[in-house]
Formats: structure tokens, C-alpha cells, sequence
């Protein structure tokens, strides 16, 4: 028994770095974006490009310290009925004039917060403010990646309704980790956006048209494989971790015809094509001679707020120990006292 224990904590303190998998879309997204831009841009992006890279994961931190911040990455468009995704205003004053704003902000605001985070970077770039530029071109690629992820439109966000827990990171981690580099992310030159928030809905009503096949893939090749085929294990963070395997990955992207990739390079474009037309409203302002020093460069108190409830969307933990542990869960485990005291049972 004092082994398990012993197993158990060793998996608890190893859940910060399980849980910077999932960051690494989001830094390729932001990274690939910048070679998009014009001439006039890229010097200035690409003088910040690991900024704008590392930084691209901090609205995820952001949730579990900032109230109101979860939110933004979502929308469950099947919580407001069949064939909504086509139905729902465009507009945030729009949609208020329809329905609460706490309903709203309760199912999701994500395209909403994606034409705002563009208006709030247009401002920054007529001011030139460089700190301001950056940390909002960060969040902007953030938040339109979100908007490219199928289980980032639904209210079965982790495939908690359908006995498929754990797909979220499977689709937007596992995958992109494993293969993405045999994806191709050429997408050509940024262009203007006539109407940004259209464009940001016409992402989501993609996205979710794009969920079926998500979940029900998923589902045809786990009958398919056998559960130690489906899974395998890898050392991660000092712990021998079950994840999904080579070969059941490979399968799932196979038969999403490579879906996965072309919502990334879909990702990687409309980022560079936001950031180009906020610089295009701005009035073009100059930004090659915006330069501060790295000891300047913007930075966030991301503490997490113990007390802040936000929903989970990573995943899960698998450890070695052969059973599978749900975030909520092992942040109650982390409060047990018993987990670390020197008489934590005995041993049978």
C-alpha cells in the first residue's frame, strides 16, 4: 500500500510538466504565423518571434489565475440547439440583445473574445505600444487556434458524454506531437479581412462541422484495437506514463485524413492574416525602429488561484500504476495529508 502511495505522489508533482504538453500547438501556430507577414511586419515579428512563440500558451495558464479568462477559449454552440452554429449572432452586442450575458459567458465566448483581442491589438499598434503589441499578438493566435479545434465548439469539450474522456488532448497534443513534423505548414501570405468577425465564425462553424468525425473515429478504432495496442508507455518527467500509442495514433490521423494539420495551417493563417489586418486598420504605423530589451519584454503574474473553478479540457493523467486519474481528482489527492505522511499505511 505504501507503494502505491509512494507512486501516486511521485504522479501528483509530475502534473504541471503533463500538463505543458498540450502547449506545443499553440507555439508552432504563433511561430510559423510570423513568416506569413509582409516585409513591413516580419521585422519587428520575427525580432520577437520566440515571444510570441513561448508566450502563446499563456492564455491557458491564464485560466486557472485570471476570473473570466476560461471563458474566452470555448463555445458549446450545441448547448443553444440544433443547427445553431449557423443561427447565433455574429456580433457580441448582437447576441446580449438575445440572450443573458452570464448564459453567454457560461457556454463559451471564444469567437466573440477573438474579434475583441483583434480591436484591442488594432489600438495597440496606433499607439505603437511594443509590450501591448506583443502580448496581444501572443493571445491573438492563441485564441483563433482554439477556435480551429473541433472540441472547442461543443459542450462534449473531452468526450466526457460519450465515454471517450481523454480525446480533447489526444486530437490537439498527442497528434500534433507525434507527427507534425511530416506536416506541411507552407500557407502563403497574410491577407486582409474585410469582415474579421465573420471570418472567426466561419473558423468555428468549420471546426464543428468537423466534430462528428472526431468522436466518431475515435470510437471505430477503439474496437479495433486491443487496449494494450491502443496504448504505451512513455517516461515523462521521470515517471513511466501511459499515453496513446504510435500506431493508434497514426491510425486516428490516417482516417481524419489529416485533419489535424489542416486545422494548424488553418490556425497558422488567420493569425498572420489578423495580426496583418489590425496592422492594416492601425494605419500601417511603422515598427521596425519598436525594440526593448529582453529584461523589458512583458510579463504576467500567472500564479494559479486555488480557488478559481474553471472546467478541464486537457485530459487525463495516466500513470504506471494503471489507473487513470482526472485532474479534479488529483487536485483533491493533493490535499490529503495522508499522501505524504511517514505512517501512510502499511505495506498489503
Amino acid at each position: 500500500m505504501k507503494v502505491f502511495y509512494v507512486l501516486l505522489s511521485l504522479l501528483i508533482l509530475t502534473t504541471g510538466q503533463l500538463q505543458a504538453w498540450g502547449f506545443y500547438a499553440h507555439r508552432k501556430i504563433n511561430r510559423q504565423a510570423v513568416f506569413s507577414l509582409p516585409p513591413e511586419m516580419i521585422v519587428f515579428y520575427k525580432r520577437y518571434i520566440d515571444y510570441i512563440s513561448e508566450n502563446a500558451v499563456n492564455p491557458d495558464r491564464r485560466r486557472y489565475a485570471v476570473k473570466g479568462e476560461a471563458e474566452k477559449h470555448f463555445i458549446d454552440v450545441d448547448s443553444y440547439g440544433d443547427s445553431a452554429v449557423y443561427t447565433l449572432p455574429r456580433y457580441w452586442n448582437q447576441a446580449l440583445g438575445i440572450y443573458e450575458e452570464t448564459s453567454l459567458r457560461e457556454m463559451g465566448i471564444g469567437p466573440w473574445n477573438v474579434y475583441h483581442v483583434k480591436i484591442q491589438l488594432t489600438e495597440a499598434m496606433k499607439r505603437r505600444d511594443t509590450k501591448a503589441i506583443l502580448r496581444l499578438s501572443a493571445d491573438l493566435g492563441h485564441y483563433i487556434g482554439d477556435m480551429h479545434v473541433p472540441l472547442h465548439t461543443t459542450k462534449n469539450y473531452n468526450g466526457q458524454l460519450t465515454g471517450q474522456y481523454g480525446i480533447h488532448a489526444f486530437w490537439e497534443s498527442r497528434i500534433p506531437e507525434l507527427l507534425s513534423d511530416d506536416f506541411d505548414f507552407f500557407v502563403g501570405k497574410a491577407v486582409y479581412h474585410e469582415q474579421p468577425q465573420l471570418s472567426v465564425w466561419e473558423a468555428v462553424t468549420g471546426s464543428h462541422l468537423a466534430l462528428d468525425s472526431v468522436l466518431r473515429f475515435e470510437k471505430i478504432l477503439t474496437e479495433r484495437f486491443a487496449q494494450d495496442k491502443k496504448y504505451s508507455f512513455e517516461e515523462r518527467g521521470g515517471i513511466n506514463t501511459q499515453v496513446y500509442s504510435r500506431e493508434f495514433t497514426v491510425a486516428y490521423n490516417s482516417m481524419l485524413a489529416g485533419q489535424v494539420e489542416r486545422q494548424m495551417k488553418r490556425s497558422i493563417k488567420m493569425a498572420a492574416d489578423f495580426w496583418y489586418t489590425a496592422w492594416i486598420d492601425a494605419g500601417q504605423p511603422d515598427l521596425s525602429d519598436l525594440i526593448i530589451g529582453v529584461e523589458n519584454l512583458p510579463k504576467e503574474d500567472l500564479s494559479p488561484d486555488k480557488d478559481l473553478k474553471v472546467r478541464e479540457h486537457e485530459g487525463m493523467v495516466y500513470s504506471s500504476i494503471g489507473r487513470i486519474l482526472k485532474r479534479k481528482q488529483l487536485v483533491y489527492l493533493r490535499k490529503q495529508p495522508f499522501l505524504f505522511s511517514k505512517n501512510s499505511g502499511t505495506d498489503g
